[in-house]
């Protein structure tokens, strides 16, 4: 079974996208926008204070009649981030994916943060690994 640290490190893209606290809901949804991303971390000091997702958006902007340019990412943010170290598994990040019922998780190290992952990732790279096994055993059936 793979582990985060694997997966990070066969990810095209790891550069770390965050926001400030203090930037507007509108910022931060341009920034998700450009870099194709469905949350982004919001980060001060480089710290971690909370995540904002596409969901926080439509929940506590869209259903309670705020307006993105007039609110603050910290009014809104998830604050209370779950996250994983790099020793787990991908087995591991997909059950507690589905557990808490979110889609992204940080990854820290010793309070340094690695980089992020999304369900798109861990479901990519378990196809991925289904399909080793599957070639191995094709193989070896072959040649037996």
């Amino acid at each position: 079974m793979q582990t985060v640290r694997q997966l990070l490190d066969s990810k095209a893209n790891r550069s770390l996208v965050y926001v400030s606290p203090d930037n507007t809901v509108f910022q931060a949804l341009q920034v998700m926008a450009e870099s194709d991303i469905g949350a982004v971390l919001v980060m001060e000091s480089g710290d971690i204070v909370g995540i904002f997702s596409e969901r926080d958006y439509a929940r506590r902007i869209v259903l309670q009649g705020r307006t993105s340019a007039g609110t603050k990412v910290r009014d809104i943010m998830t604050s209370r981030v779950v996250y994983v170290t790099p020793q787990q598994t991908l087995d591991q990040c997909m059950a507690l994916m589905t557990e808490k019922r979110i889609r992204h998780l940080p990854v820290m190290e010793d309070q340094t943060v690695l980089g992020i992952l999304s369900i798109g990732d861990l479901v990519r790279a378990t196809i991925e690994e289904q399909e080793q096994v599957i070639n191995h055993l094709v193989h070896y059936i072959q040649s037996a």
